[in-house]
C-alpha cells in the first residue's frame, strides 16, 4: 500500500509539474498551491522535571515532524497530495518514538453538473459530527481521513444527498473495518427578505468489523467470567437527525443521535472475580448509545449569549473497540467547556467523556462602544450518576484606550476530576483559583510590547497537602516589530509545590522549580519561522475537547510554516 502511494505521488507530481510549466508558457488556467509545516525538536534530558526515560531523551536526542500539502486545479478537476514525515516523533505516543514517512493523503475531486465526485483520503462529517467526522488535528496526531469514495447529488435547489464508503486511515496504513454512510441536508426559508430559515438534515453510518478485529475481540471476551461475557456484534448503525433554525437574532441548533448495540470498552470497568472480589480496569461490554445536543444563540448590538447542553450515554464509536484514547475515532462529540488560551487557565482541560456525560455551558459577551468588553462563561459537566467531572467559572473584562493600549483581566475558578481525565486513581477533585491579566501597549504602528501575568492557587487534599503540583505563577513579556519580528520571554514557577511536584532525591523535600521559555519568531511574507528554548511541566493538551496527557518537555524547538 505504501509503495503504491509513493509511486502515485511521484507520477502525479511529475504530471502536475509538466502541466504547470505548460500552462505557464501558454498563460493557461491551471493553479498549483500548497503549504509546508515542519517541526524539529532537540531534546535535552532533565530528570528533575520528568523529561527523561523516553527514547528521545535517553539516546535519540532529536525528533521531527513535517507535512507538505500540494493542491492543483485544472480541466475541471481538483487534485491533492500530502507528504508526511515523522522522525523519532513523540506525537503518536508521548512516551515512545515513531519514525515513518510517505504519502499521508491524496484525493481527486470532480463536479459534473449537480453530481459531486471525490475519491482518495476524504475529510467530511454528518451534522455536527456526532455520528461521523473524518478530520485532522496535528498537535494530537489525529488523522481520521476515510480512504474511499464519496458521491453527492443536488436533487433540489439547496437540497443534497451524499453517500460515502471506505476505511479509516491509520498513519500510513488502514484499519480493517469498513465504514459507510449517507446523509440528506437541506435549506428552507420564508423567501427573499424573510427573517427565518431552517437547515434540516438526517444521516446514517454503519461500521462493519473485519474478521481479525472480531477474532481478537472474541479471544478477550473468552477470558471473562460468565457474568461478564457477551456475544459481540459485527455491525453497528448510528442515526442522527439535526436542524438549524434561524429566526431574527436567534439561532437554534439541535441534534439527536442513536447508535445500535456496539462493542465498547470501559477503562473503569468492574470485573466480577467471584464472591465479593472485584477488579477495576479496561472491560469490554455491549450496549446501545445515544446523544442529545442543542445550542441556542442570541446576538444583537454588542450582546452575544450562547447556551449549550449535551447528554451522552455509551456513544464511543470507533473502527474497533480495542482502540483507546484518540485512536480509531469515527465520530466527534462537541466539547462543553470553554477553550482557554492562557498558560495557567488552560492547564486543566475537560476531555469529552464518550461513555457518560451530562453537561451544559453558558457564555455571555457584551461590548460597549468597542472600548469596554465583558465575558462570563460557566460550564458544568457530570457523569450520568451526577458525579462531578468539571466545573468552570470564567470572567473577563477588557478596556481599549484609543489605539495606544489595551488591558484585559479576569478570574477563573475550576473544579477538575483528575482521576477520570488523567486516569490517576484516587486523585481528589483539583480546585483552582486563577486571577490573570494581559496588557498590550503600542509605541507606534510597528512596535508593541505585551505583558501577561497569571497566578494559580490550588486547594488541599484530605491530608492537608496542596493538590497536584501546588500553586503556580506565570509571567510573559512579548515585544514585536511589525511585520517581521516577535520576541517572547516567559517563566512558569512552582511557587508552593504540591504532592506531585519533583522532590530532592536526598531529603525528599518538594522543590520549587522554574520552567522558562524563550521564543524568536520571524515572518517574511508567507513564511514564518520560530526558534524556542522550552522547559514545560507535564500537562494535558486539548483540541476541541479531544485531549491527551503530555509529559514534561525540555529542549529546543524549531518550526517552519510556509504557504505558496
Amino acid at each position: 500500500m505504501k509503495n503504491i502511494s509513493v509511486l502515485l505521488f511521484l507520477s502525479l507530481a511529475l504530471l502536475l509539474n509538466h502541466q504547470a510549466n505548460a500552462q505557464e508558457q501558454n498563460n493557461g488556467g491551471g493553479q498549483l498551491s500548497g503549504n509546508l509545516e515542519a517541526n524539529a525538536n532537540f531534546f535535552m534530558r532533565d530528570s528533575l522535571i520528568g523529561a527523561a526515560n523516553t527514547p528521545q531523551y535517553d539516546r535519540q536526542l532529536y525528533g521531527a515532524d513535517a507535512w507538505l500539502n500540494l493542491s492543483y486545479s485544472n480541466w475541471g478537476f481538483d487534485f491533492g497530495l500530502r507528504f508526511d514525515l515523522f522522525n523519532n516523533s513523540n506525537l503518536l505516543n508521548p512516551t515512545s518514538s515513531y519514525t515513518d514517512e510517505g504519502i499521508g493523503r491524496w484525493y481527486i475531486h470532480k463536479k459534473i453538473e449537480k453530481l459531486d465526485i471525490s475519491v482518495g483520503y476524504l475529510y467530511d462529517q454528518v451534522g455536527s459530527g456526532i455520528i461521523f467526522r473524518a478530520f485532522e488535528e496535528r498537535p494530537l496526531l489525529i488523522d481520521n481521513a476515510l480512504l474511499g469514495a464519496r458521491l453527492a447529488y443536488e436533487f433540489l435547489p439547496d437540497w443534497q444527498i451524499k453517500a460515502f464508503t471506505g476505511r479509516q486511515k491509520q498513519q500510513f496504513d488502514l484499519y480493517g473495518s469498513v465504514i459507510k454512510g449517507a446523509a440528506v441536508d437541506g435549506f428552507l426559508s420564508g423567501g427573499e427578505g424573510a427573517s427565518w430559515s431552517i437547515a434540516p438534515g438526517f444521516g446514517v453510518v454503519n461500521r462493519t468489523l473485519d474478521d481479525a478485529s472480531m477474532n481478537s475481540l472474541v479471544a478477550t471476551i473468552n477470558t471473562y467470567s460468565k457474568d461478564d461475557a457477551f456475544v459481540p456484534k459485527y455491525n453497528t448503525y448510528a442515526f442522527s437527525l439535526y436542524n438549524t433554525l434561524t429566526a431574527g437574532n436567534f439561532t437554534w441548533y439541535v441534534e439527536g443521535a442513536y447508535k445500535t448495540e456496539d462493542n465498547l470498552n470501559d477503562p473503569f470497568g468492574t470485573f466480577n472475580l467471584g464472591d465479593t472480589a472485584t477488579f477495576v480496569g479496561d472491560k469490554l461490554f455491549l450496549a446501545d448509545g445515544s446523544v442529545l445536543y442543542s445550542s441556542l444563540s442570541y446576538a444583537s448590538k454588542g450582546l452575544g449569549i450562547t447556551v449549550e447542553g449535551k447528554r451522552t450515554e455509551n456513544f464511543d464509536f470507533r473502527t474497533r473497540p480495542q482502540e483507546q484514547l484518540n485512536r480509531g475515532l469515527i465520530n466527534f462529540l462537541p466539547p462543553m467547556a470553554r477553550v482557554n488560551t492562557y498558560r495557567l487557565t488552560a492547564r486543566y482541560n475537560a476531555a469529552t467523556q464518550t461513555l457518560g456525560e451530562l453537561a451544559y455551558q453558558v457564555d455571555v459577551r457584551y461590548n460597549y462602544k468597542r472600548k469596554l468588553g465583558f465575558n462570563v462563561n460557566y460550564s458544568d459537566i457530570t457523569n450520568l450518576d451526577n458525579d462531578l467531572l468539571y466545573r468552570e467559572l470564567y470572567t473577563e473584562i477588557s478596556y481599549k484606550h484609543k489605539r495606544t493600549w489595551t488591558l484585559l483581566g479576569g478570574l477563573q475558578i475550576q473544579r477538575y476530576n483528575q482521576e477520570v481525565f488523567e486516569f490517576k486513581p484516587d486523585a481528589p477533585i483539583v480546585e483552582t483559583l486563577i486571577p490573570y491579566f494581559d496588557f498590550l501597549y503600542k509605541f507606534d504602528r510597528q512596535k508593541a510590547i505585551r505583558f501577561e501575568g497569571q497566578y494559580m492557587k490550588v486547594g488541599k487534599d484530605d491530608k492537608g497537602h496542596l493538590q497536584d503540583y501546588g500553586d503556580w505563577a506565570f509571567g510573559l513579556v512579548e515585544f514585536s516589530i511589525a511585520p517581521h519580528w516577535t520576541f517572547t520571554v516567559s517563566d512558569m514557577y512552582n511557587v508552593n509545590p504540591g504532592k506531585n511536584s519533583p522532590q530532592d532525591a536526598d531529603t525528599g523535600e518538594k522543590l520549587s522549580l522554574h520552567y522558562p521559555r524563550f521564543d524568536i519568531f520571524y515572518t517574511h511574507r508567507a513564511n514564518r519561522f520560530s526558534l524556542s528554548y522550552i522547559k514545560q511541566v507535564e500537562g494535558v493538551v486539548c483540541t476541541g475537547g479531544i485531549c491527551r496527557l503530555e509529559p514534561a518537555f525540555s529542549g529546543v524547538r524549531f518550526t517552519v510554516n510556509s504557504t505558496f
